[in-house]
């Protein structure tokens, strides 16, 4: 069973499954992670960044990602503690040592740093927190996050501007967007966020654009991608539908027989000649 034990309000430990599990993931803050144990793949945009055991990354702010977690070879269940670094602290660290205004950032948004000792050491002190996580007062977890960003700014990898770029998300272009992410099942006050408009914005231009709701666009865009890979790919419906954003089989099932007619399932059947010629 997976469990989160919320160290303080920005320190996470996360322990998953003995299984395979897909999920999404819609980040607001950097996070600055370390993989325990077991296995985390990071597909967006940019490519694929995987998380074995060891690993240390750091992940830029508002960013999608779509995420396999799988055990270790073992069996032991994905574990990882996360450390996010939020605007609120940064800004405030940024006063205190007076960090001037840095330009935008345009590097990558995973960065592995694995191979920083003073990481792995700031890790392995917040380890004994996890069996006694009322020890980590708030007062301590806000010692830790600045002790984290002081080792980022060490590194000598140019991260002041990866931390302290405090521009807001511009408004851009949302035709183009929602093409390229509609597959991401997060709420719709996210993808408003992303494009750079706030919700009632985002519902008014998403009308203009699409001539539809951004609900029932998504639903149908969805499907029409499910049906692709159903019937071209011959993927079955039970590994498409959290591909293209639904939440569970049983939904996506009934949705689609609504817009197409047929069942997913009969679908798969008649596309796979393996399947149908009893195979």
């Amino acid at each position: 069973m997976e469990s989160t034990l919320i160290l303080q309000h920005n320190i996470l430990y996360s322990r998953g499954y003995q299984k395979a599990q897909r999920s999404e993931h819609y980040f607001p803050d950097h996070a600055l992670g370390i993989m325990l144990a077991g296995e985390s793949s990071y597909y967006s945009n940019e490519g694929t960044f995987v998380m074995n055991e060891g690993t240390i990354c750091l992940m830029r702010r508002n960013q999608l990602f779509k995420k396999l977690k799988k055990p270790s070879p073992t069996g032991e269940p994905p574990t990882l503690i996360s450390v996010f670094l939020d605007q609120n602290a940064l800004h405030q660290y940024a006063t205190d040592n007076t960090i001037l205004k840095q330009k935008a950032y345009k590097g990558q948004a995973m960065i592995d740093l694995t191979n920083n000792v003073f990481l792995k050491g700031f890790f392995d002190s917040l380890r004994p927190y996890v069996a006694h996580p009322e020890k980590l007062t708030a007062k301590l977890a806000t010692l830790k996050t600045r002790e984290a960003i002081e080792i980022l700014l060490q590194t000598g990898d140019g991260l002041a501007s990866f931390l302290f770029d405090f521009q807001e998300l511009y408004k851009i272009d949302l035709e183009t967007y929602m093409h390229h992410h509609y597959q991401y099942n997060i709420p719709l006050a996210s993808f408003a966020k992303l494009t750079g408009r706030s919700l009632s914005t985002f519902k008014r231009d998403f009308n203009r654009i699409f001539d539809t709701t951004p609900e029932k666009w998504l639903q149908s865009k969805r499907l029409e991608q499910a049906h692709y890979l159903i019937s071209t790919q011959t993927l079955r419906p039970s590994d498409v539908y959290l591909e293209v954003g639904f939440e569970n089989l049983s939904h996506f099932s009934t949705a689609f027989k609504s817009k197409f007619g047929v069942k997913a399932s009969d679908l798969w059947t008649n596309s796979d000649p393996g399947v149908s010629s009893g195979s």
